[in-house]
């Protein structure tokens, strides 16, 4: 009879410390994942506000950005192509941009491209826009009123078939016909200027490209 007390008691004092055991490591995981969930919380804070300074002091720097990171200018060559020798920066910004050439070879832009697989535009296209295309590797073909319907027409055809390539108006240019990648441009006679031809197969994702293979669509369209 008092050997199965004993029995039992040892058994019972087992099952105690096996209980406080099992409570002392929930203890245990409670205060670790609590002191975990305060790091991640601590860290999160820690993030948010480096996020934020940086997004602060972003906003100041798009303005020095836009004004004065592009610095150089163009050079002309043998075949006619103008290359613009100097820095020409590669920020994304949400403001307007002074560009030193218009269209723009390059410089600072907005983060949204516009689509350049093939895409003929029957209105001015925002520099910024057109710039992150040519930091694709794209070429920009652009004429004035004064560019005659049908080399315009013929251009269109071209550039249509033609991916990493696109085509607006723009009046503000010097010449009727003009041709533009990143870094480089040329004016050109006409739709069957055979420089037409060279420049596309030169700089239609050439060597100049900041970004190749960079996408072409998937952006801005009108």
């Amino acid at each position: 009879m008092g050997s199965a007390k004993k029995s039992s008691n040892t058994a019972r004092q087992t099952r105690i410390a096996e209980m406080r055991r099992a409570e002392e490591a929930r203890d245990r995981r409670n205060r670790i994942l609590t002191i975990a969930v305060s790091a991640v919380v601590v860290a999160g804070l820690v993030v948010g506000g480096v996020v934020l300074v940086q997004s602060q002091s972003g906003d100041s720097d798009d303005a020095t950005a836009s004004d004065g990171a592009t610095s150089g200018k163009f050079v002309a060559g043998a075949d006619g192509v103008r290359t613009w020798k100097g820095d020409l920066s590669r920020n994304h910004v949400t403001k307007k941009v002074s560009y030193p050439a218009e269209p723009p070879v390059g410089g600072d832009h907005n983060q949204v491209w516009m689509n350049c697989n093939g895409d003929v535009y029957t209105k001015p296209l925002e520099n910024e826009n057109a710039v992150h295309s040519l930091e694709h590797g794209a070429v920009w073909v652009t004429y004035t009123d004064k560019a005659p319907k049908a080399d315009v027409e013929k251009l269109a055809a071209k550039v249509k078939k033609t991916p990493y390539s696109l085509m607006s108006p723009d009046d503000k240019q010097k010449d009727p016909i003009m041709l533009t990648a990143w870094g480089h441009q040329r004016t050109v006679t006409g739709a069957d200027d055979p420089n037409v031809d060279e420049f596309f197969e030169k700089f239609v994702q050439g060597e100049q490209t900041p970004e190749p293979g960079a996408a072409c669509t998937n952006g801005l369209s009108q």
